[in-house]
Protein backbone atom coordinates (compact mmCIF):
# COMPACT_ATOMS: atom_id res chain seq x y z
CA UNK A 1 0.00 0.00 0.00
CA UNK A 2 0.86 3.28 -0.74
CA UNK A 3 2.43 5.22 2.40
CA UNK A 4 -0.43 8.09 2.64
CA UNK A 5 -2.84 5.10 3.09
CA UNK A 6 -1.05 3.84 5.98
CA UNK A 7 -2.96 6.24 8.93
CA UNK A 8 -5.80 5.29 10.42
CA UNK A 9 -8.33 7.67 12.18
CA UNK A 10 -7.34 8.40 16.15
CA UNK A 11 -9.01 8.87 18.81
CA UNK A 12 -10.14 12.20 21.20
CA UNK A 13 -12.05 11.39 24.83
CA UNK A 14 -13.03 13.20 27.43
CA UNK A 15 -12.64 11.38 30.67
CA UNK A 16 -13.35 11.94 34.46
CA UNK A 17 -11.00 10.18 36.88
CA UNK A 18 -12.73 8.70 40.09
CA UNK A 19 -11.94 12.17 42.22
CA UNK A 20 -13.29 14.33 39.13
CA UNK A 21 -10.51 15.81 37.57
CA UNK A 22 -11.29 16.27 33.74
CA UNK A 23 -9.35 15.01 31.58
CA UNK A 24 -8.60 14.75 27.59
CA UNK A 25 -6.91 11.89 25.76
CA UNK A 26 -5.58 12.09 22.53
CA UNK A 27 -4.06 9.12 20.23
CA UNK A 28 -3.08 9.85 16.74
CA UNK A 29 -1.57 7.48 14.35
CA UNK A 30 1.29 9.54 12.95
CA UNK A 31 1.97 6.90 9.85
CA UNK A 32 4.89 5.73 8.57
CA UNK A 33 7.65 8.18 9.99
CA UNK A 34 11.46 7.45 10.16
CA UNK A 35 13.13 7.07 13.23
CA UNK A 36 16.08 9.15 13.82
CA UNK A 37 17.72 7.01 16.49
CA UNK A 38 17.04 3.37 14.83
CA UNK A 39 17.36 4.73 11.19
CA UNK A 40 14.50 2.90 10.05
CA UNK A 41 11.28 3.33 9.28
CA UNK A 42 8.25 2.93 12.14
CA UNK A 43 4.77 3.26 12.37
CA UNK A 44 3.89 5.10 15.46
CA UNK A 45 1.35 6.16 17.73
CA UNK A 46 0.86 9.19 19.73
CA UNK A 47 -0.80 9.69 22.89
CA UNK A 48 -1.20 12.55 24.99
CA UNK A 49 -3.09 13.19 28.19
CA UNK A 50 -4.11 16.87 29.35
CA UNK A 51 -5.45 17.53 32.89
CA UNK A 52 -8.23 19.95 33.92
CA UNK A 53 -9.20 19.67 30.57
CA UNK A 54 -11.36 23.43 29.58
CA UNK A 55 -10.00 25.07 32.87
CA UNK A 56 -7.53 27.82 32.82
CA UNK A 57 -4.65 25.28 34.59
CA UNK A 58 -5.14 22.82 31.82
CA UNK A 59 -2.27 21.21 30.64
CA UNK A 60 -0.64 18.21 29.07
CA UNK A 61 0.48 15.93 31.82
CA UNK A 62 1.06 12.91 29.98
CA UNK A 63 2.98 11.66 26.57
CA UNK A 64 4.04 8.77 24.52
CA UNK A 65 5.22 7.68 21.07
CA UNK A 66 5.10 4.08 20.62
CA UNK A 67 6.70 2.35 17.91
CA UNK A 68 5.57 -0.27 15.20
CA UNK A 69 7.20 -2.13 12.57
CA UNK A 70 6.17 -0.33 9.18
CA UNK A 71 4.09 -2.75 7.40
CA UNK A 72 2.25 -1.47 4.47
CA UNK A 73 -0.99 -3.28 4.55
CA UNK A 74 -4.34 -3.50 5.35
CA UNK A 75 -4.33 -5.78 7.87
CA UNK A 76 -1.53 -3.55 9.69
CA UNK A 77 -4.16 -0.49 9.69
CA UNK A 78 -6.96 -2.83 11.91
CA UNK A 79 -4.16 -3.74 13.93
CA UNK A 80 -2.68 -0.01 14.63
CA UNK A 81 -6.65 0.93 15.25
CA UNK A 82 -6.65 -1.91 17.98
CA UNK A 83 -3.64 -0.62 19.53
CA UNK A 84 -5.36 3.14 19.57
CA UNK A 85 -8.11 1.59 21.75
CA UNK A 86 -5.64 -0.26 24.04
CA UNK A 87 -3.66 3.18 24.06
CA UNK A 88 -6.36 5.14 25.54
CA UNK A 89 -7.40 2.22 28.48
CA UNK A 90 -3.67 2.30 29.09
CA UNK A 91 -3.71 6.14 29.51
CA UNK A 92 -6.68 6.31 31.90
CA UNK A 93 -5.10 3.20 34.22
CA UNK A 94 -1.86 5.52 34.30
CA UNK A 95 -3.96 8.82 35.25
CA UNK A 96 -6.18 6.87 37.88
CA UNK A 97 -2.36 5.57 39.27
CA UNK A 98 -0.91 8.93 39.08
CA UNK A 99 -3.63 10.77 41.08
CA UNK A 100 -3.30 7.47 43.74
CA UNK A 101 0.24 8.88 43.99
CA UNK A 102 -0.33 12.35 44.25
CA UNK A 103 -2.87 12.14 47.04
CA UNK A 104 -0.16 10.05 48.91
CA UNK A 105 1.85 13.15 48.32
CA UNK A 106 -0.45 15.43 49.04
CA UNK A 107 -1.75 13.86 52.55
CA UNK A 108 2.09 13.88 53.38
CA UNK A 109 2.71 17.32 52.68
CA UNK A 110 -0.41 18.09 54.96
CA UNK A 111 0.94 15.90 57.52
CA UNK A 112 4.36 17.59 57.42
CA UNK A 113 3.24 21.19 57.54
CA UNK A 114 0.71 20.00 60.42
CA UNK A 115 3.53 18.81 62.53
CA UNK A 116 6.17 21.24 61.38
CA UNK A 117 4.62 24.61 59.80
CA UNK A 118 7.01 24.77 57.59
CA UNK A 119 6.63 27.40 54.72
CA UNK A 120 8.25 24.88 51.97
CA UNK A 121 5.24 22.20 53.03
CA UNK A 122 2.91 24.98 53.23
CA UNK A 123 4.24 26.19 49.14
CA UNK A 124 3.97 22.68 48.10
CA UNK A 125 0.80 21.87 49.28
CA UNK A 126 -1.10 25.15 48.12
CA UNK A 127 0.37 24.72 44.29
CA UNK A 128 -0.95 21.25 45.14
CA UNK A 129 -4.50 22.31 45.77
CA UNK A 130 -4.30 25.09 42.39
CA UNK A 131 -2.94 22.15 39.72
CA UNK A 132 -4.73 19.44 41.10
CA UNK A 133 -7.91 20.52 43.17
CA UNK A 134 -10.08 17.80 43.27
CA UNK A 135 -7.13 15.36 44.08
CA UNK A 136 -6.20 17.77 47.12
CA UNK A 137 -9.36 17.71 48.19
CA UNK A 138 -9.92 13.75 48.00
CA UNK A 139 -6.39 13.94 50.26
CA UNK A 140 -8.02 15.93 52.60
CA UNK A 141 -10.82 14.21 53.10
CA UNK A 142 -9.03 10.61 53.22
CA UNK A 143 -6.71 12.54 55.92
CA UNK A 144 -9.66 13.72 58.11
CA UNK A 145 -11.16 10.44 58.51
CA UNK A 146 -8.02 8.77 59.09
CA UNK A 147 -6.95 11.32 61.77
CA UNK A 148 -7.34 9.60 65.58
CA UNK A 149 -10.09 11.23 68.10
CA UNK A 150 -6.87 11.81 70.46
CA UNK A 151 -3.60 12.39 68.15
CA UNK A 152 -0.38 12.50 69.80
CA UNK A 153 2.22 14.84 68.50
CA UNK A 154 4.85 13.45 66.64
CA UNK A 155 8.17 14.38 65.54
CA UNK A 156 7.53 16.09 61.70
CA UNK A 157 8.50 13.27 59.40
CA UNK A 158 9.79 13.97 55.51
CA UNK A 159 6.85 14.05 52.83
CA UNK A 160 6.63 11.38 50.27
CA UNK A 161 9.26 11.47 47.52
CA UNK A 162 8.27 14.16 45.17
CA UNK A 163 6.38 12.97 41.78
CA UNK A 164 8.71 14.30 39.13
CA UNK A 165 6.58 15.42 36.05
CA UNK A 166 7.91 16.19 32.60
CA UNK A 167 7.02 19.47 31.19
CA UNK A 168 5.07 18.69 27.85
CA UNK A 169 5.15 22.05 25.80
CA UNK A 170 1.94 22.72 23.68
CA UNK A 171 4.00 23.63 21.09
CA UNK A 172 4.30 20.79 19.12
CA UNK A 173 7.59 21.11 17.47
CA UNK A 174 8.96 21.57 20.93
CA UNK A 175 6.91 18.87 22.56
CA UNK A 176 8.01 15.95 20.00
CA UNK A 177 11.53 16.61 21.19
CA UNK A 178 10.28 15.63 24.51
CA UNK A 179 8.79 12.48 23.22
CA UNK A 180 11.56 11.57 21.34
CA UNK A 181 13.92 12.37 24.65
CA UNK A 182 11.69 10.20 26.32
CA UNK A 183 11.34 7.35 23.62
CA UNK A 184 15.21 7.20 22.96
CA UNK A 185 15.90 7.60 26.95
CA UNK A 186 13.70 4.33 27.51
CA UNK A 187 15.74 2.29 24.90
CA UNK A 188 19.01 3.57 25.84
CA UNK A 189 18.20 2.30 29.76
CA UNK A 190 16.92 -1.14 28.37
CA UNK A 191 20.40 -1.33 26.15
CA UNK A 192 22.32 -0.40 29.02
CA UNK A 193 21.31 -2.31 31.48
CA UNK A 194 21.43 -5.68 29.19
CA UNK A 195 24.89 -5.08 28.13
CA UNK A 196 25.35 -4.70 32.12
CA UNK A 197 23.87 -7.91 32.57
CA UNK A 198 26.24 -9.37 30.39
CA UNK A 199 29.58 -7.61 31.16
CA UNK A 200 29.83 -5.57 28.19
CA UNK A 201 29.57 -1.97 29.80
CA UNK A 202 32.93 -0.89 30.77
CA UNK A 203 32.98 2.61 33.26
CA UNK A 204 34.09 4.49 30.39
CA UNK A 205 30.65 3.93 28.78
CA UNK A 206 28.98 3.87 32.19
CA UNK A 207 29.61 7.26 33.07
CA UNK A 208 29.15 8.62 29.63
CA UNK A 209 25.47 7.08 29.12
CA UNK A 210 24.70 8.18 33.18
CA UNK A 211 25.60 11.87 32.62
CA UNK A 212 23.59 11.99 29.44
CA UNK A 213 20.83 9.95 31.01
CA UNK A 214 21.26 13.34 33.84
CA UNK A 215 21.03 15.69 31.47
CA UNK A 216 17.75 14.28 29.90
CA UNK A 217 16.39 14.44 32.84
CA UNK A 218 16.93 17.61 33.96
CA UNK A 219 15.67 18.94 29.67
CA UNK A 220 12.34 17.41 30.76
CA UNK A 221 11.76 18.01 34.01
CA UNK A 222 12.78 21.71 34.01
CA UNK A 223 10.65 24.77 34.59
CA UNK A 224 12.18 27.44 34.61
CA UNK A 225 13.37 27.98 30.89
CA UNK A 226 10.16 25.86 28.88
CA UNK A 227 8.84 27.79 26.23
CA UNK A 228 11.46 29.96 25.34
CA UNK A 229 14.18 29.97 22.60
CA UNK A 230 16.87 28.35 25.27
CA UNK A 231 14.74 25.41 26.42
CA UNK A 232 13.99 24.41 22.50
CA UNK A 233 17.91 24.92 21.73
CA UNK A 234 18.39 22.79 25.01
CA UNK A 235 15.80 20.08 23.88
CA UNK A 236 17.43 19.49 20.66
CA UNK A 237 21.36 19.14 22.00
CA UNK A 238 19.98 16.98 24.69
CA UNK A 239 18.02 15.42 21.60
CA UNK A 240 20.78 14.72 19.60
CA UNK A 241 23.73 13.58 22.38
CA UNK A 242 21.19 11.39 23.43
CA UNK A 243 20.61 9.72 19.91
CA UNK A 244 24.39 9.46 19.51
CA UNK A 245 24.75 7.97 23.04
CA UNK A 246 21.96 5.55 22.46
CA UNK A 247 23.67 4.31 18.88
CA UNK A 248 27.23 3.52 20.47
CA UNK A 249 25.48 1.49 23.14
CA UNK A 250 22.75 -0.38 20.37
CA UNK A 251 26.14 -0.59 17.97
CA UNK A 252 28.13 -3.04 21.04
CA UNK A 253 24.91 -4.70 22.03
CA UNK A 254 24.73 -5.91 18.53
CA UNK A 255 28.17 -7.36 18.57
CA UNK A 256 27.58 -8.64 21.71
CA UNK A 257 25.13 -10.60 20.77
CA UNK A 258 26.33 -11.57 17.73
CA UNK A 259 29.30 -12.86 19.73
CA UNK A 260 27.23 -15.29 22.27
CA UNK A 261 24.64 -15.98 19.57
CA UNK A 262 25.33 -19.86 18.95
CA UNK A 263 27.77 -20.82 15.60
CA UNK A 264 24.91 -21.89 13.77
CA UNK A 265 22.88 -18.75 14.39
CA UNK A 266 25.72 -16.12 13.40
Amino acid sequence: MPRQLCQVVGLNQNYTSRVGTGYHIQVEDRGPVFDEATEAWVRRVNTIAYANYGEPTARIIWGRDEDFPDLRTQEHNRFIEGKIQEAAEAARALLELREQRQTARIKSLLLHYHQSRGEEAKAEFEEANRLYPFVFARAWHELKGERPPTAVPAAPEPPEPEIDETIYPLDPSQRELVLEIERVREELEKDLAELKRSGAADDILLATCAKILYRAHESLTQRAATGSDFAARRLEMTKNSLVTTYRQVRARLTRQRAETAPRGAR
